[in-house]
């Protein structure tokens, strides 16, 4: 596809620049959330244990707001995000979205609550896409199979107004997705998450695969839509640095935890958690920025197998601090601040 066929951002739908919280009201809220995968073994396929790809995480979503999550790859960022929406079953936990808890609902009443209103922006721009289906029908078949609009011609209108505001022309609908370009199939993606008006979106790594000058385009794209449109965000990222532009508040995992979770400001200039600082110093600083490099912290040994996690604190294994009642308990993830929650026994 040419090159022309993306409009200039002169050319798109002017949208408002200024993030703005207006509200401090609770949309999602996660309780205790675990997704256990079994591992099965022998000629009968006994379950002889389980991965412990999410285990036992709490937190909340305010609408209006971007919560970002990071974290080494494997330490289950995805997995989560996937169970959020139930893509993947939890194990255990609840999750209550607008005050409705969806963990126990059947699909028939999944349909007008979760999804609907939560959506999913995926990694990898061109296999979540239909390769034999074209843009304006991938766009189509999520509002047939709601029901919404009674002919053709408003779905389209619909559709080419949404391309409008992402950046595409309509000319684009009758296009495949080996025609574009990978930022143009990412934009593609937030507009098939965007079709049903949602109020929640979680982003999987929805910028890693992308040129780092693409990455910036879609990044105002997304902060851009939110203002409109008064998106809530789970981002979730490998990246440090984008994920300090665009989140509110951050959270941290490591295999399968929550190990600490506060507002962007706090935990980039104060990380508590040994692991947080030794990600943070790893982040690379611009020279001349007036910002100073952080000293190296460089973490011994390996992470754990999730299928075989260490008693205690799971990070005591790597931890340059780690105390003898690490090795033996896990720790609370209270607040030790003023929305500053660790899970720590340096500060218990």
């Amino acid at each position: 596809m040419e090159s022309t066929d993306l409009l200039e951002p002169t050319e798109r739908l002017e949208l408002g620049k200024t993030k703005q919280l207006t509200t401090q009201e609770t949309l999602l809220q996660v309780r205790n959330l675990k997704k256990y995968f079994p591992v099965k073994a022998g000629i009968l396929q006994r379950t002889v244990g389980h991965v412990k790809a999410v285990d036992d995480i709490s937190f909340h979503v305010n609408k209006g707001e971007t919560l970002g999550i990071v974290g080494e790859s494997g330490c289950g960022k995805s997995t989560m995000g996937r169970s959020l929406i139930r893509l993947y079953e939890p194990t255990e936990g609840n999750v209550l979205f607008d005050g409705t808890d969806i963990t126990n609902l059947s699909e028939r009443e999944l349909r007008p609550i979760i999804r609907r209103k939560m959506q999913m922006i995926f990694q990898d721009p061109y296999a979540s896409l239909n390769p034999r289906k074209s843009l304006g029908s991938t766009l189509n078949e999520p509002l047939l199979a709601h029901k919404l609009y009674s002919s053709k011609k408003e779905r389209d209108e619909k559709i080419k107004d949404l391309l409008n505001v992402v950046g595409l022309h309509s000319s684009s609908m009758n296009y495949y997705p080996h025609e574009f370009s990978g930022g143009q199939r990412q934009r593609i993606g937030i507009a098939r998450a965007l079709v049903l008006n949602p109020e929640l979106i979680i982003a999987d790594e929805a910028v890693s695969a992308l040129d780092v000058s693409i990455q910036s385009q879609i990044i105002n794209l997304l902060e851009d839509l939110q203002s409109t449109f008064n998106l809530t965000y789970i981002f979730i990222s490998h990246d440090l640095s984008v994920v300090r532009h665009i989140a509110d508040r951050v959270g941290v995992m490591y295999l399968g935890k929550l190990v600490e979770l506060a507002n962007k400001n706090d935990l980039y200039a104060e990380p508590l958690h040994p692991y947080t600082q030794a990600l943070l110093s790893a982040v690379p600083v611009i020279r001349n920025t007036g910002v100073q490099q952080k000293e190296r912290i460089v973490l011994k040994g390996d992470i754990p197998s999730p299928a075989n996690q260490p008693p205690g604190c799971v990070f005591h294994t790597r931890c340059p601090a780690k105390m003898k009642i690490c090795e033996t308990q896990i720790p609370e993830f209270k607040e030790v601040k003023p929305n500053h929650l660790i899970a720590c026994h340096l500060y218990q």
